[in-house]
């Protein structure tokens, strides 16, 4: 993961997706996703639950090629900032040149006692909703055919 990922606020993130077009690339679950996100944004999973625990989604990275040009400028966000970064790192790799990092992701991360360090996106106070028609990871992967 030697690419280095430009990493920006929430608001920052808005901006970006107001101003200049970008797609939020939500990286959360599906159940995650459904409970609220940033308004327009898309869901294609980092990782899945599993009997072990979260399990890294082996169709990430072959649904973001059929879905996303190379060039889209995409922000990518989770609930935290973690998995999104390793998106970020992934999809960079891959040959994506306009990637970024929303770094506090939709709740906010927080330190070993729970205190929110940064706001996320819903603290910030930032447009969310429920349900974004064509967006959720069932009908992104319908789109795309199979991956």
């Amino acid at each position: 993961m030697s690419e280095a990922i430009k990493r920006v606020s929430p608001d920052e993130a808005h901006r970006l997706m107001t101003e200049d077009g970008y797609l939020y690339l939500d990286v959360r679950t599906p159940t995650e996703f459904a409970a609220g996100h940033p308004v327009g944004a898309q869901n294609v999973p980092w990782a899945l639950p599993g009997p072990a625990g979260m399990a890294p989604n082996p169709e990430f990275l072959p649904l973001c090629e059929k879905l996303y040009e190379k060039g889209c400028p995409i922000v990518l966000g989770c609930r935290s900032g973690v998995r999104s970064l390793k998106a970020a790192h992934a999809l960079a790799h891959a040959g994506y040149t306009a990637v970024v990092d929303q770094r506090a992701g939709f709740e906010g991360p927080r330190d070993a006692f729970g205190q929110v360090l940064e706001k996320g996106w819903a603290g910030a106070g930032l447009p969310v909703e429920r349900e974004t028609p064509g967006a959720s990871y069932a009908e992104l992967k319908a789109k795309a055919g199979a991956v």
